[in-house]
């Protein structure tokens, strides 16, 4: 009985570890914005790849931050075409707050990931920061 119940704990936490690394998936192609990824940050400077999926033609992308105040140190865009944005964007976000909108070379395009370079900065409640990011449809290809 003991050993069953242990075994369930270590599905849980290997299925619950799996489901927090699934990248959003935009399924609207309605015309506005949508979150299209989340991530939690370390305190300690980091890296991380978010993976767009499905609805993935956006024309601009903007952060959202939580729980702390992060330090972007910089973010690529990554296209289906297989074309690279350097979006060079440096910035301490407060939180709750939110970056600036940043567009995307050439209107409406697909992207195929955003990488974002950050850390959480240190903070009285010692929180890992927490950022949503958004997408921007025009819909524009549909007129």
């Amino acid at each position: 009985m003991k050993r069953n119940v242990i075994i369930t704990l270590l599905v849980l936490a290997v299925y619950s570890a799996a489901w927090a690394q699934v990248p959003k998936v935009v399924m609207s192609d309605k015309k506005g914005w949508h979150k299209i990824g989340e991530t939690t940050v370390n305190f300690t400077k980091d890296r991380d790849v978010v993976d767009i999926l499905v609805a993935n033609r956006f024309s601009a992308i903007q952060l959202k931050v939580d729980d702390a105040p992060i330090d972007l140190m910089g973010a690529e865009a990554y296209y289906e075409s297989g074309d690279k944005q350097d979006l060079k964007i440096e910035a301490s976000i407060k939180a709750p707050g939110e970056s600036d909108i940043i567009n995307l070379n050439g209107g409406e395009r697909s992207l195929k990931k955003i990488v974002l370079i950050y850390k959480t900065l240190p903070n009285n409640k010692d929180k890992h920061a927490h950022v949503e990011i958004w997408g921007f449809k025009t819909n524009t290809d549909k007129m």
